[in-house]
């Protein structure tokens, strides 16, 4: 892919059979891996609240001292929303402001900083109906190596939109060291967690991603989440109750850490920072095998 070839593959390596059934997946270009930071890809269905948790896990990095930077990869360019205070125009609004032509832009132009130094990046999306997810995740990565951004970072969050529909919203975890996925006590986000397992997997046969486990949130219990846990080895990493708390923080455009002292946010805080700390320290691969979508419905006990 070349950065003044718009929403197009030309240039792409060779395909990869390797990374599930059917796959016409392009390699990625090792040029544009990411290299000596912790990276991790967050997943899960839409509207679970994968922004806020990635925005606070963030919050929580920095304040355990380390350098972040949150690239947010969803057309609606809220992720690091909470960070800033603000939508922060993204990679491809840039770029197309240029014509494409990225030597005219300058990292102040599409990087941003947020809440304790965190440094905020809206990767965008391509048109509606049109293009890839993947090219633009690899624009925008291609953009922060090329500006050097990338080398004075200790962590990088990708926070990926929704389910993994296709092979361009899996791109973030040819980047990713460890991915992680947010999901709620319920069927429909078990549902999504099981089809991100198993795009992990897939993309685990060509490179270093290996997926972390389960983030319980927006749940008052867990029995559903850890009963398919049990099923499926995998491991539950954190649990974040469904608290007025968490909601109050997105509307008032800050992360929980910036709120107002309570038992329920002191409890969250304490638990983001459990986390970043557990992440940072390095989880152990999770050998989750994801069920099939029939045996997943009948587990689940829906008709």
């Amino acid at each position: 892919m070349t950065l003044d070839s718009p929403f197009s593959l030309s240039g792409a390596s060779t395909l990869s059979p390797g990374d599930g059934e059917g796959s016409v997946q392009v390699e990625l270009d090792p040029n544009v891996r990411i290299k000596g930071a912790k990276v991790f890809a967050v997943y899960g269905k839409g509207g679970i609240g994968k922004s806020t948790t990635s925005s606070n896990l963030s919050a929580a990095f920095s304040l355990l001292g380390h350098r972040v930077l949150q690239i947010g990869c969803d057309p609606k360019h809220d992720s690091t929303f909470t960070l800033t205070k603000k939508l922060m125009p993204t990679v491809i609004d840039v770029l197309e402001s240029v014509d494409f032509h990225h030597e005219e832009l300058r990292p102040e132009d599409y990087m941003f900083e947020g809440f304790n130094g965190v440094m905020c990046v809206e990767a965008g999306g391509p048109p509606a109906g049109t293009g890839c997810g993947g090219y633009v995740v690899g624009q925008t990565v291609k953009l922060l190596k090329q500006h050097h951004l990338l080398e004075d970072t200790d962590v990088v969050i990708f926070d990926v939109l929704g389910d993994v529909v296709c092979g361009g919203f899996a791109a973030p975890l040819q980047h990713a060291e460890r991915a992680v996925v947010v999901a709620a006590n319920d069927f429909d986000s078990i549902f999504a967690m099981n089809r991100i397992i198993a795009a992990i997997a897939a993309k685990a046969k060509n490179y270093d991603v290996r997926l972390a486990g389960v983030i319980a949130n927006r749940s008052a219990e867990t029995d559903e989440i850890d009963r398919f846990a049990a099923a499926t080895g995998l491991n539950r990493l954190a649990h974040f109750r469904d608290v007025d708390a968490i909601r109050r923080s997105r509307l008032k455009k800050c992360t929980l850490f910036e709120m107002d002292d309570s038992p329920e946010v002191q409890v969250a805080r304490e638990e983001y920072l459990r986390l970043a700390k557990m992440l940072w320290d390095g989880v152990e691969p999770n050998a989750a095998k994801a069920m099939k979508d029939r045996d997943i419905f009948d587990f689940l006990g829906f008709e």
